[in-house]
């Protein structure tokens, strides 16, 4: 009976540690969240994503590797939302929230908008796509350590990271 109390009481207080871990203050994160808003048109848009920093390692490659998926950001999934409908470079997109996913390439990136956005950052799942664009790598004016989105009022979203800048057209 005392060796069933000890090891309830140890797994009660590991359950307790692992749950205050998990909860921890998002801020205090190394890739820490952000979220940029913006209007284009009569348009409400807001992005909302956590910044991974580049940390010596090289884009296509040791991270956001060519060729495969990749959320768009680190931690919990990027997500954009609209409050109207939209084109996406000349695409049809209903108002609403989705998670932003990409898969980077050396000359050109998919900008992928999937309706998964309750999906933890590492989980993508190709049937939830609404729709895919691909948009030609820029390489950005300088170099930018952490992942940073912005919204143009003249219709463009674009993020610059490291050395590289990838925008897509919203109409």
């Amino acid at each position: 009976m005392k060796k069933l109390l000890n090891v309830s009481l140890i797994l009660g207080f590991m359950l307790t540690a692992f749950t205050a871990s998990a909860q921890m203050d998002k801020s205090k994160r190394t890739s820490p969240p952000d979220t940029v808003r913006g209007t284009i048109k009569n348009t409400q848009v807001e992005v909302a994503y956590s910044q991974p920093s580049v940390k010596g390692r090289t884009i296509g490659k040791d991270i956001a590797t060519y060729g495969k998926w990749w959320r768009t950001g680190a931690n919990e999934i990027t997500t954009v939302e609209f409050s109207h409908d939209v084109k996406v470079e000349g695409k049809p997109l209903s108002a609403g929230k989705y998670a932003l996913y990409s898969i980077p390439g050396e000359t050109s990136w998919v900008i992928i908008f999937s309706k998964g956005v309750k999906n933890w950052g590492t989980v993508y799942k190709e049937d939830e796509d609404v729709l895919r664009v691909t948009v030609k790598t820029q390489k950005a004016t300088e170099f930018t350590e952490k992942l940073k989105f912005m919204i143009d009022p003249s219709g463009k979203i674009s993020f610059v990271w490291g050395d590289k800048l990838v925008a897509f057209k919203v109409k």
